[in-house]
């Protein structure tokens, strides 16, 4: 009975029907001073220029951080839609969500801004504002993807790592499982609007973690931009301003540039060269307990990758140890204990070589991670020797001993 009915369904079947759609993302990141200064149009401008009639709905959420440091932004908020009432309209209080992985940590967040967005009736054609670092804006923007299939997002970043990398991409995500983003969308902003003065506000850990994305993009795409950041390091740990934002200004460029140019800005394939040092990152979050930033993490992931790459034989030693010595320059601490923990058991959960696994299941298809040959140059590769990796976290250890009484770190 069965070889007789797939017989007939091969005999009687149809010819599938191809289609091929394509769609057109279009957003901008500003940069600006002053954002909700009601003397400044942006953020009306930006929902304005939709061409649709009337006031839009707005509801902020925003990252108790930020709050904490700008008390008055709910009133703030509040008389900026006062002014520019023909525009837009603030349909409740802003709801206050924690800032950090504790964002992405917390299930029950989301359904309270599900249940909000919900309750005050926006719809597809309202605005969603989001307003704080990147693990909130991931949160944000997950929500507003999953509500209506879609509500507009507007991302205000108010922190270097958000404002130069995660603020201005394509990816919202938050954790499950125990895993980094395992829950997700990709939905393109409705627009991105930097505050620079949003900066000032930071703690020294949050002003410097940003910086490690902005070495990342550089190492495998810009080596001129990698070469500015090396020669500004000090400067940049002294939170000089002026060089901070050329430093977010050319990094959120650069990932711009690869999410439109790249040829995979959904990632549909397994090549992922902006994630470079980041399947370390990723395990170094979860077995820190997440007391590690992320860019924190993604320092210590840069470095290790670099570090293994010179063992390869990609990179030269004196790249290396430029790579090694800007990072530290700039503050951050190249070495957790973390990285040797159970390195001889790979399949150990505790084990940093689970994270290669975890990476490869993340993205799917075969393992690939980048690694560089040159300053500005990356190469995927598909394989790695663990061999190798304990020795690479072997020689981080000893940099980090040589290092240690002069190496700038700030902790809490």
């Amino acid at each position: 009975m069965v070889t007789e009915i797939r017989q007939k369904t091969t005999v009687n079947s149809l010819p599938p029907i191809q289609q091929s759609v394509t769609v057109t993302f279009n957003y901008a990141v500003h940069f600006t001073t002053g954002l909700f200064d009601t003397k400044n149009p942006l953020l009306a401008r930006t929902i304005a220029t939709d061409g649709e009639p009337g006031p839009k709905k707005i509801l902020a959420v925003v990252d108790s951080g930020f709050l904490y440091s700008r008390p008055m932004l709910p009133k703030q908020l509040a008389l900026y839609c006062d002014r520019y009432a023909d525009a837009m309209a603030l349909v409740a209080e802003p709801i206050v969500i924690p800032g950090g992985e504790e964002a992405k940590n917390n299930p029950k967040l989301l359904e309270q801004i599900h249940a909000v967005i919900d309750s005050v009736g926006l719809c597809r054609h309202s605005y969603l504002l989001g307003i704080g670092g990147g693990a909130a804006l991931d949160l944000i923007g997950y929500a507003a993807a999953t509500a209506h299939r879609g509500v507009r997002l507007i991302r205000v970043p108010t922190t270097v790592l958000a404002q130069n990398d995660s603020g201005v991409g394509v990816k919202n995500g938050i954790n499950a499982f125990g895993k980094k983003n395992f829950l997700g969308t990709f939905a393109p902003p409705y627009a991105v609007l930097n505050d620079v003065s949003f900066l000032a506000s930071l703690d020294d850990r949050d002003w410097r973690s940003g910086i490690a994305e902005a070495v990342k993009v550089a190492l495998i795409k810009d080596a001129s931009f990698f070469n500015y950041i090396r020669m500004q390091a000090t400067a940049l740990a002294c939170r000089d301003m002026k060089a901070m934002q050329n430093v977010i200004y050319r990094c959120a460029q650069l990932h711009m540039n690869h999410i439109a140019k790249g040829g995979d800005p959904f990632e549909m394939g397994s090549s992922r060269p902006l994630d470079f040092g980041h399947w370390v990152a990723h395990k170094l979050e979860q077995l820190t307990d997440y007391s590690l930033r992320h860019g924190e993490a993604v320092a210590i992931g840069i470095a290790l990758d670099s570090t293994y790459s010179y063992l390869l034989g990609l990179l030269s030693r004196l790249e290396w140890q430029q790579i090694l010595n800007t990072l530290t320059a700039l503050g951050f601490q190249l070495y957790v204990s973390e990285l040797a923990a159970n390195m001889d058991r790979p399949e150990h959960p505790h084990c940093l070589f689970r994270g290669l696994t975890e990476f490869r299941e993340h993205l799917g298809g075969e393992l690939t991670i980048t690694l560089l040959q040159g300053i500005g140059k990356s190469i995927e590769v598909h394989e790695v020797d663990l061999s190798l990796y304990r020795q690479a976290i072997w020689l981080l250890s000893e940099f980090y001993n040589s290092t240690l009484p002069t190496s700038g770190w700030i902790g809490d």
